[in-house]
């Protein structure tokens, strides 16, 4: 990474132990701002975790975490929420009011944030993510995938530095999926740095950048998306299925052709490749 560009969470040494077990072992990266980076490994990981010592609702065992320069430790959890948000796999770990407009506007009244900036920001979030019209509605009464909507527009209506993503399509069809993914790359786009956790490797392959790979604790690899699923071992390992759109390039040759750029190529230069160099029968 280029030295002149702006560290938005730095992890030192990060040890986090649960009565005796080492859940976290020594884990070490930085993140720059306007990265957009996959968190992914298999199950029991360490990955939720380890995303729990970014607000500090966990503390390290030993090592630091700053974000955006400040100590974890000794930062207020009040200042964190408008620093870093969280969109969690389940929303109703999130939800806990009656009404979507109060739903949205809990964290802002509870992080500082000026009383007259607080209609805009709902109306804005609300917006953002589809629901300005159920603004009235009581949020459990509301299907799933609009409860994750509801928990993204009071995260989103902090305006965070840093939004991570927790299994964010898992309630959501096609369509919530997209508009989900379709926020997320417009955020980035205004220098929101994003934080992606799933199981889902052709989301991580056409949205990521930049892989974090988590395994029993350990950070066992940091790369380049499109260098992560050429690495047949290390997938293997970390419990991950290769995305389609890399299968079908694997199949037609792609690797092994005299293009010298063919290891830095993305999801969707790969896909113009395919639809270039295949050839299907006809009748």
């Amino acid at each position: 990474m280029m030295s002149d560009r702006e560290i938005v969470i730095r992890i030192d040494n990060l040890w986090a132990r649960i009565g005796k077990a080492e859940i976290l072992k020594g884990i070490n990266f930085q993140i720059y701002r306007g990265e957009f980076v996959a968190l992914i490994g298999p199950n029991g990981a360490g990955k939720t975790t380890l995303l729990k010592h970014l607000n500090s609702l966990r503390i390290p065992t030993r090592g630091t975490v700053l974000i955006e320069g400040q100590d974890t430790r000794t930062t207020r959890t009040s200042v964190l929420a408008r620093k870093v948000g969280f969109l969690f796999q389940n929303p109703d770990h999130q939800i806990i009011t009656n009404r979507v407009w109060d739903e949205i506007a809990f964290g802002l009244k509870h992080t500082g944030v000026p009383s007259e900036e607080h209609t805009q920001r709902i109306q804005e979030a609300a917006h953002w993510v589809g629901i300005e019209h159920l603004l009235e509605a009581d949020p459990f009464l509301l299907p799933r995938p609009y409860r994750q909507r509801v928990a993204l527009a009071s995260v989103l209506a902090l305006r965070p530095h840093i939004l991570v993503l927790d299994e964010p399509t898992s309630a959501q069809d096609e369509q919530g999926t997209r508009l989900i993914m379709k926020i997320a790359r417009n955020l980035q786009q205004q220098g929101t740095t994003l934080i992606l956790v799933t199981h889902d490797m052709e989301l991580v392959a056409e949205y990521a950048e930049r892989a974090l790979i988590l395994v029993e604790g350990s950070l066992i690899a940091d790369l380049p998306v499109e260098e992560l699923f050429q690495q047949e071992e290390l997938l293997e390992t970390a419990e991950l299925v290769k995305p389609g759109v890399y299968r079908i390039a694997t199949a037609l040759g792609y690797w092994s052709s005299t293009n010298p750029s063919s290891n830095k190529l993305s999801a969707n230069e790969l896909i113009e490749w395919i639809l270039q160099h295949s050839s299907l029968p006809v009748g």
